[in-house]
């Protein structure tokens, strides 16, 4: 508990720290990664704490928004509502909105339940760009920050703190709601709902409720956005938004309370970090995802318990090893796989077969990778990632073994 405690400590002074460290392109992005991580934790509450996996949690998160970019519009940043209270009102918008929402969803429950959730965000993500009064159509809507407090909040690290200080408390607000009495009962929701039934609570009602309070979390998520943006736009209702906080939430580790956060930053710094090198970053998104949940089904958050757990079996003297070997083998696998997308991404292109059809004689053009040119009919050319991809299977058949081999030894030791 007490090196948690430290190591969230330490986090916390991380990010604070970071405006001096980073460029404003780059503060920009740890701002993203901050809603997201917020986006993500909500999400969490319903999905991981509750067990209802919903498959249209963007609608929340949406409504939040507008409803902040338009209190920030008519309040105009004074009064009782000034800036940095902005996302007050997406809570409270995310709030209603899933009050609603989730009467009708918790109706059923599983699969029936998921397909509400997807039902009603597409509701919304459909009528959106039609209700352009409230929702600005194509251009959406934009607004300004307004001086408040003594800021001005014109520069990107005012932004950034002011985001910081809503995550920390948010998540503090999720973590304290998972030890109160109704939070421990969104456990029961998710392992035995019948009980729960039987022993006399309203199912439907804590269902409803639980629901309403991760839309409100969103909610202040979509609000943080807009005083991050100064505009929001339906895009903000748009399934992928949907799909990618289930992805970084199941990713970073439902089990662990601060896994999901983890995972959504992380996948936020992927995005920024490789879209603008490859066009196919999705296709490693959903890779990385297939891997984890075969793999790593506790999420990379789970990697610490496991370390943990491991350590205290065999011993830091045979861990250290392994954990080398491991590493070497996951790079060896992800360079060999990299090597192969990017070679077949950009033969199969557009312009790759526009040039093909221009060559003399049909030759196939060479192709630039990693600052040098690649035969496509050269063996030698796919002989690299089969060394890589062969290489990295072996260390981790290696690897597997030696784990094994030590288990067992310290299981015939006891």
């Amino acid at each position: 508990m007490k090196t948690g405690l430290l190591l969230v400590l330490a986090g916390v002074v991380a990010l604070a720290a970071l405006p001096f460290l980073l460029s404003q392109g780059l503060l920009n992005a740890a701002i993203q990664m901050l809603i997201a991580a917020l986006f993500a934790s909500a999400y969490n509450l319903l999905c991981g704490q509750a067990g209802m996996l919903s498959f249209g949690h963007a609608a929340y998160f949406g409504v939040g928004a507008f409803g902040t970019v338009h209190a920030m519009n008519v309040i105009g940043g004074a009064g009782l509502l000034p800036t940095p209270l902005m996302p007050l009102a997406g809570a409270a918008c995310g709030l209603v909105f899933g009050g609603i929402a989730g009467w009708f969803a918790t109706k059923r429950t599983g699969t029936y339940f998921a397909m509400i959730t997807l039902a009603i965000a597409e509701l919304v993500h459909s009528l959106a760009p039609h209700l352009k009064g409230l929702f600005g159509g194509e251009a959406g809507v934009s607004t300004m920050r307004m001086p408040a407090w003594g800021l001005d909040f014109g520069s990107t690290t005012q932004v950034y703190y002011l985001t910081l200080a809503w995550v920390l408390l948010s998540v503090g607000l999720l973590f304290l709601f998972t030890r109160t009495p109704m939070g421990r009962l969104a456990y029961g929701l998710r392992e035995n709902s019948h009980r729960l039934r039987f022993l006399g609570y309203n199912v439907h009602g804590l269902g409803m409720l639980v629901f309403a309070i991760s839309a409100m979390f969103s909610g202040i998520a979509g609000g943080l956005q807009v005083v991050s943006n100064e505009s929001a736009n339906y895009v903000v209702f748009d399934p992928a938004l949907s799909a990618a906080v289930v992805l970084n939430t199941y990713i970073g580790g439902v089990k662990v309370f601060l896994g999901p956060a983890f995972g959504a930053a992380l996948m936020t710094f992927f995005g920024y970090a490789v879209s603008d090198l490859t066009q196919s970053w999705l296709l490693y998104q959903g890779i990385l995802f297939v891997l984890v949940m075969m793999f790593m089904p506790s999420g990379l958050a789970g990697l610490i318990g496991t370390t943990g757990r491991l350590r205290q079996r065999i011993g830091m003297a045979k861990l250290v090893p392994l954990a080398l070997l491991s590493i070497a083998a996951a790079l060896l696998l992800s360079m060999g796989g990299a090597f192969a997308v990017e070679m077949l991404q950009r033969i199969f292109s557009q312009d790759y077969r526009a040039m093909a059809k221009l060559a003399a004689g049909g030759a196939w053009p060479p192709v630039t990778l990693l600052a040098r040119t690649w035969s496509p009919t050269a063996l030698t050319t796919w002989a690299v990632p089969v060394v890589l991809v062969g290489t990295g299977a072996l260390l981790a058949w290696v690897g597997q073994r030696k784990l094994k081999q030590a288990t067992e030894r310290v299981g015939d030791a006891a």
